[in-house]
């Protein structure tokens, strides 16, 4: 039987080392994937330090991927009911099992807080198999939500990575209104992508306050009217460039896409009267920080929303998206950096310390 390569993170704390899995058997409605490129994001730094519960480690971490179906075993149909192809290229839903019965999906249309779902490269363990992205192929479970690329440079989706769809679902749940002002804090890949698609939603001004410079150059090409690098300005400063910004009243929208839990109360300071507010970055858990529901939230009229991952319709739109020369444009602008599966310590380091915009993974040697 083949053999594939895969590159493993035994636990928390442990360095990412290569091994050898054998090829999987396919259940009907199933697929190989030959990995073309798989993101390396904060997630996976989060997932190397331990600071996600319930990860069944070892695991082949690796969560949005592209790449080309090998094999298939008997029907794989897309969204719109077409059959895909061995050949076609493509990307998936990176949750599964996602049970559409439960109270959660079916009452509260929340489906990123299904009981039963499970991510590819983070609550899918070696022991299940190949399902993580850093691997030279992968196995799509039958049930998986994979989407064809047609139209769409696979790298290009790549650059935007799960970003793109994190950032798309903030930018629904902000509600963004022709011609209002967007604050986003922070210049992340999450970041850069609320730039761009707060942009394109139709905001009249989109500023962008984070660090370093390099990504806040980035930021400016993907639609931003003004940046701020928090390396340079306090606290004190930063609220003035704000106010500076907006006539006195604050953002219309505020997006948190930050990590730091002051940055939430920021966004609340720095929002508007009965303007918004949406957290994106809380990803994990960096303790608590402290507001005055009175004067930062009750008195200000504010409307505060928690997004949580993505589902398949922000995957979906996500690669639609890109088909608009607009949006194709202001995702070339995001600099990216290939890793061999070999180099996967190297990259994860690099996107610790801020090094690589967008670091991909491809390849064995």
């Amino acid at each position: 039987m083949a053999k594939v390569m895969a590159a493993v993170m035994p636990g928390a704390g442990a360095a990412v080392e290569l091994r050898e899995f054998a090829e999987p058997e396919l259940a009907p409605g199933a697929a190989l994937m030959r990995v073309l490129s798989s993101e390396v994001c904060g997630t996976d730094v989060h997932l190397r330090d331990g600071r996600l519960a319930g990860v069944p480690y070892p695991i082949i971490p690796g969560h949005v991927s592209v790449g080309v179906l090998e094999k298939i075993r008997g029907r794989l149909v897309d969204v719109h009911g077409r059959e895909f192809s061995e050949g076609d290229a493509v990307t998936f839903l990176d949750v599964h099992r996602t049970c559409h019965a439960c109270w959660y999906c079916l009452v509260a249309k929340a489906s990123t807080r299904c009981p039963q779902r499970k991510v590819y490269g983070i609550t899918y363990g070696v022991a299940d198999g190949l399902t993580g992205g850093w691997a030279e192929k992968l196995h799509l479970m039958a049930g998986t939500h994979v989407i064809r690329m047609d139209g769409v440079d696979p790298m290009l989706f790549m650059a935007g990575g799960c970003g793109l769809p994190t950032a798309l679902h903030a930018v629904d749940a902000s509600d963004i209104q022709l011609g209002e002002t967007v604050l986003v804090l922070g210049a992340g890949p999450v970041g850069l992508a609320a730039v761009a698609l707060a942009h394109l939603r139709g905001a009249a001004k989109v500023l962008c306050i984070g660090a370093p410079a390099h990504r806040l150059a980035i930021a400016r090409k993907m639609g931003a009217a003004d940046v701020l690098d928090i390396a340079e300005h306090a606290e004190a400063a930063r609220r003035d460039w704000v106010m500076g910004h907006t006539q006195g009243r604050g953002a219309d929208v505020c997006i948190e896409a930050t990590g730091a839990p002051v940055a939430v109360a920021q966004a609340l300071r720095w929002a508007r009267d009965a303007g918004r507010v949406t957290v994106v970055g809380q990803y994990t858990d960096h303790g608590p920080m402290e507001i005055n529901p009175h004067t930062e939230l009750n008195r200000k009229h504010l409307t505060v929303r928690g997004v949580w991952g993505s589902d398949y319709s922000h995957f979906f739109r996500s690669v639609q998206a890109l088909r608009d020369p607009r949006a194709a444009s202001a995702f070339g602008q995001i600099t990216t950096k290939a890793y061999t599966l070999a180099q996967a310590n190297e990259a994860l380091a690099d996107v610790e310390a801020g090094r690589s915009v967008k670091a991909l993974i491809g390849g064995r040697h």
